[in-house]
């Protein structure tokens, strides 16, 4: 792992239209809603799009009742944060695998969308430390740098290109939030009550982890002062920026 620099520098938010995919309901929630809250706040496009509906997340709930709680859960919250769209690919949750379907998938999900900027989450293999990542999350975060990059190009996928559905090559940048190899930061001070907010939405699920005497804002605002001290801020979101561009 590269070493961690002390001090992040601030994102671009030159861009109007945003795709976050990430792997569950929950995940934007843990890390990046106020950030996604400050964007919808300067009036920017932010679409959300779930690889599974987290089905295999609580232990207590059978797989389709659960399904149907969770995706209900983060349509709420997404609202909370100003996202109206938010989508279910429905793929299994805690199986998903790496590889040619799941590209073809989220490159279908980008040429739909268009963005400027996709965000997912953290897929290093651990949190830093000996704190492991999830398989799902390196799976989906993985597959949606090679998705973005299949997107514009058409010869790849080009079953998709039968209709309406045009090659998209504008993807600026790949943002992943909560990697241990962040380099930049967005500052979420004015935000981050509505990021609270955003994953205290997510009761059942919170309620399913049985975590004795957690609390969402102790837990958001931990993350958010060490990576706002690095910003120059009281509180910021960390990223580890992967630019799209030939050279860059």
């Amino acid at each position: 792992m590269a070493d961690t620099p002390t001090t992040l520098q601030p994102i671009d938010e030159d861009w109007t239209r945003a795709l976050c995919i990430v792997a569950h309901p929950d995940d934007m929630e843990f890390g990046a809603a106020a950030a996604v809250a400050r964007w919808t706040g300067q009036g920017k496009s932010v679409v959300y799009c779930m690889v599974t509906s987290g089905e295999a997340g609580i232990d207590g709930l059978a797989p389709d009742e659960c399904r149907t709680v969770r995706e209900a859960e983060q349509v709420a919250s997404a609202e909370v944060v100003g996202v109206d769209v938010v989508e279910f690919l429905g793929l299994p949750d805690g199986v998903v695998e790496y590889g040619v379907p799941l590209r073809r998938t989220l490159a279908e999900v980008v040429r739909r969308h268009r963005p400027e900027i996709v965000v997912t989450g953290n897929f290093r293999d651990t949190w830093g430390g000996r704190n492991l990542n999830q398989a799902d999350h390196i799976a989906v975060g993985r597959a949606v740098l090679d998705a973005v990059r299949d997107a514009g190009n058409r010869w790849v996928f080009d079953e998709q290109l039968a209709g309406d559905l045009e090659p998209w090559g504008g993807v600026r940048e790949v943002w992943a939030f909560g990697s241990p190899e962040s380099t930049h930061a967005v500052d979420t001070t004015a935000t981050f009550d509505a990021g609270v907010e955003s994953l205290k939405a997510h009761a059942a699920y919170i309620d399913g982890l049985g975590w004795e005497n957690w609390d969402p804002r102790e837990f958001l605002e931990g993350m958010a002062r060490a990576t706002g001290t690095r910003l120059g801020v009281p509180f910021a979101a960390p990223f580890e920026v992967f630019p799209m561009g030939w050279g860059e």
